[in-house]
């Protein structure tokens, strides 16, 4: 038997209780919280996206550093980030698609912290 596979652990769950753990049953264990995290906030993410309502006049505020390149309000960056789910819907207009491709809306993304996502 290898050292790491005879080693253990000693966690108190509840006062009074002890739980004896091999180290491959805490790997076992430490995925399994991962894994819950990560659907979690990828459940999180999708319920944020479906709550937008995509509306391209949402940015109208992000109008004039998108044409010209001046800084965002922070009105502009407000309605950026919300409407982020949306860029790629955006991007397949083609009235749209020459704006949201720009490298004035990059840049004011960018200023936003928004990232522009690869549709």
């Amino acid at each position: 038997m290898t050292e790491a596979s005879s080693w253990e652990a000693t966690a108190v769950a509840r006062p009074g209780w002890k739980i004896k753990m091999k180290a491959s049953q805490i790997n076992v264990v430490l995925a399994a919280v991962v894994l819950v995290v990560l659907l979690g906030y990828e459940a999180e993410v999708s319920m944020a996206a479906a709550a937008v309502t995509c509306n391209h006049s949402q940015l109208d505020s992000c109008a004039h550093p998108i044409l010209f390149g001046t800084p965002p309000s922070k009105l502009c960056c407000t309605k950026m980030k919300q409407q982020k789910p949306c860029f790629c819907k955006y991007v397949k207009d083609p009235s749209l698609k020459k704006y949201i491709k720009s490298p004035n809306a990059k840049k004011t993304a960018k200023t936003c912290g928004v990232p522009v996502p690869k549709c």
